[in-house]
């Protein structure tokens, strides 16, 4: 059911007031009957409400007579988005089912179709390049079978399971803790334009509001609202991703977490959470499994479509120095005393396997294979 343009004015100065959210909207939409009613209602009659007082009032009145909400109005056509309101069909389903589901949600790109099942990937923004690999890897397979991989934008396993899924050419979305005119962080501005074209970007806030730290665990409900289940991939033990495991548990969500190695402290959140219950997930399988009750998959060609194959031609030191490397940083000097190969010989391949997209450098020397 789509609102009236006036219904949804109301709806926009509603949701421009910080402190009025579902329940608050539901209090009053039984009080007056009609977005209509609420339209003229004076700030001394929203006050007879429970838990409107006179400042939320006052704000609330403020914004609808001052027109403020016009000029909101026109920052989202501006800006090529538009409005997704509670009573939309295009509203998430899943997200409809949840208590304090968003008023509405500025939107700027096409939100996952109904029947397409979808999935959050969420993790640290201080991943290891394990964890990295990992949440590509993963999203790329998810998306390369139908899923729309949802997560935060946020720099970390975010950033890099939204690039998985774009790799696959699938669809993803990211829930933004700001308004869609503030992305965050800064660096992640082009990665958005390209989510624009291959799903969308959302946020419930006013289309201007800055990134705040009080804003990102209320987002995170979105995240795990809109999904069937939730794979965290690395998490500290007080990392902003258990949040939103905490949050699919509240929503009757399934959690899923990616083990590491033991001694890692961005793995004591994934190492908890699977000791709570979580299953554990070691390839895109685990997590089908689980949720293939509840929503249909594309076959695993999908999935193996997006595997990079690696190039023919490699020389034999070339391939014993790949069979030797892993998602596990190695040093060089373990290469050179493992292969029995020369200093010279091991730099060199090294920086074949480089060039070919086969293996990466990081930071002290460490090598890593790329799948």
């Amino acid at each position: 059911m789509s609102l009236s343009r006036s219904e949804l004015e109301v709806l926009v100065a509603l949701n421009m007031v910080k402190g009025i959210g579902t329940v608050l909207f539901r209090r009053l939409l039984k009080a007056f009957g009609s977005l209509d009613a609420l339209r003229k209602a004076t700030a001394k009659q929203m006050q007879s409400v429970q838990g409107i007082g006179p400042i939320l009032a006052g704000e609330f009145a403020e914004i609808r007579d001052k027109g403020k909400y016009l000029k909101e109005l026109d920052l989202v056509a501006r800006a090529g988005a538009r409005i997704v309101a509670y009573s939309s069909d295009e509203y998430p389903v899943l997200l409809k089912t949840v208590f304090d589901h968003p008023l509405l949600m500025y939107v700027k790109g096409a939100l996952p179709e109904a029947g397409m099942p979808c999935i959050a990937v969420v993790g640290s923004r201080r991943p290891t390049f394990y964890g990295q690999q990992q949440a590509e890897k993963l999203s790329a397979a998810l998306a390369g079978r139908g899923a729309c991989v949802i997560s935060g934008l946020a720099r970390g396993i975010d950033t890099h399971a939204h690039q998985g899924a774009l790799r696959a050419k699938g669809a993803t979305c990211g829930v933004l803790g700001s308004g869609l005119l503030k992305i965050y962080p800064d660096e992640n501005r082009k990665l958005a334009e390209r989510m624009c074209e291959h799903g969308a970007i959302i946020s419930e806030m006013p289309m201007s509001s800055p990134p705040d730290a009080r804003n990102f665990p209320r987002r995170n409900r979105i995240v795990s609202g809109m999904s069937l289940g939730v794979l965290v991939v690395e998490a500290g033990e007080r990392s902003g991703a258990l949040i939103t495991a905490d949050w699919a548990l509240e929503q009757n969500r399934e959690v899923f977490a990616v083990p590491g190695k033991i001694d890692s402290p961005q793995s004591i959140g994934c190492h908890n959470l699977i000791k709570r219950g979580a299953k554990l997930v070691q390839d895109v399988e685990d997590v089908l499994e689980e949720l293939r009750g509840f929503a249909s998959f594309r076959g695993p060609d999908g999935a193996d479509a997006v595997k990079r194959p690696a190039p023919p031609g490699l020389s034999p030191a070339e391939e014993l120095l790949l069979s030797l490397l892993s998602s596990d940083p190695k040093p060089i000097d373990d290469l050179i005393s493992e292969s029995q190969l020369t200093p010279g010989t091991v730099s060199a391949k090294l920086l074949s396997l480089e060039l070919r997209k086969l293996a990466k450098q990081l930071p002290g020397k460490n090598f890593v294979r790329l799948d």
